[in-house]
């Protein structure tokens, strides 16, 4: 068995974390920290994991105690990985952070999007960033592993096969994406009470988002060069979802386009693909680590137009968490990841 502990486990990401993994046949969570809620048990505060985690009682975050684990997962806001992560690896624990410590290669940037200075550069160079569809060799044999964020995740799987394929013209990308209220976290805020975000939509960052970079990133990694992006994301009254619609513009004209993707995803495990003209709806992912596409050619003309779906607490957080955890011990990639959706 994997002996995991998990720091940060009061979170959204963490209590999911918890229940994937509760069905996962090869891993045993030996340790789960919250220095706010030391002494309680895991089932008093999420009554749904009652038989399942009965005696795992969170505690607080001990070097010493996570150092003996094979894989600890950071469920925590930004920065506290970096305080324990190099003292973990030393030990030989690998880690898998949620949070955007290590997603950002450029400290300069890391620390202008984040409001404080990077507490771990040293270690960037050895960060894998953990979307399999792009670094599935390269995470196999990681020690530290980036889990994508929920945005970037869907709107990277949404343009890679045509970015991939030279298609359209990378300096006029448009990510329109909305999200529900658990992408802000489980911290009482008053925009995500019930009376503020529910019956309404707003955009929120449309001048500048933390995710911008990250996936600016990725695009360009792909590309081969830098990109130029749009991303406005909106906050949606749902309780998890992502979807994003992405724009781009034709700069030789395709193949067709349904192929392309069923081609590039055919071996993908987590991505699927769906027939031509289907528009992709958040609840078919909810609970689940897929991402849903479709792509679009509007009036057969210069804009295409793919539709990416995810839920942002599973493909974009958690269950792309323990995708990373399968690859990185020699597991079954799916192993513990292919329940079915909840509907409706």
């Amino acid at each position: 068995m994997i002996k995991v502990g998990i720091v940060g486990g009061t979170g959204y990401t963490g209590v999911e974390l918890l229940r994937l993994l509760s069905q996962h046949p090869e891993v045993s969570i030996e340790a789960i920290t919250s220095r706010s809620e030391a002494g309680v048990k895991v089932c008093d505060m999420y009554p749904n994991l009652r038989g399942h985690y009965d005696t795992l009682t969170f505690s607080e975050p001990d070097a010493k105690t996570l150092g003996a684990m094979d894989a600890v997962f950071f469920a925590t806001p930004h920065g506290v990985a970096h305080a324990l992560a190099g003292e973990l690896l030393q030990n030989g624990t690998r880690v898998i952070d949620l949070s955007a410590d290590f997603r950002l290669r450029d400290v300069d940037e890391w620390s202008h999007w984040y409001n404080q200075p990077h507490g771990a550069p040293e270690l960037l160079a050895e960060a894998v960033y953990g979307l399999p569809e792009m670094h599935r060799e390269t995470i196999k044999d990681a020690r530290l592993i980036a889990v994508p964020g929920c945005y970037p995740t869907a709107v990277q799987l949404g343009y890679l096969p045509l970015l991939e394929a030279g298609l359209i013209d990378s300096s006029q990308l448009i990510a329109d994406c909305k999200s529900g209220v658990t992408g802000a976290g489980r911290g009482a805020k008053v925009p995500s009470l019930l009376a503020e975000a529910s019956e309404s939509m707003k955009a929120y960052g449309a001048s500048g988002h933390r995710h911008l970079p990250e996936i600016r990133q990725g695009l360009s990694d792909i590309q081969g060069s830098s990109v130029g992006l749009t991303f406005v994301p909106h906050l949606t009254p749902m309780i998890r979802g992502i979807h994003a619609t992405l724009y781009g513009q034709l700069q030789a004209e395709p193949q067709e386009l349904q192929a392309l993707f069923e081609a590039r995803y055919a071996n993908e495990p987590f991505v699927d693909v769906m027939p031509a003209g289907s528009h992709p709806e958040t609840r078919s992912v909810k609970g689940i680590n897929t991402c849903r596409l479709a792509v679009h050619r509007p009036d057969n003309g210069n804009t295409v137009v793919v539709l990416s779906v995810i839920d942002n607490l599973v493909k974009g957080a958690s269950g792309q968490a323990i995708q990373n955890l399968n690859l990185m011990f020699g597991l079954k990639e799916t192993l513990g990841l292919d329940a079915p959706a909840l509907m409706p």
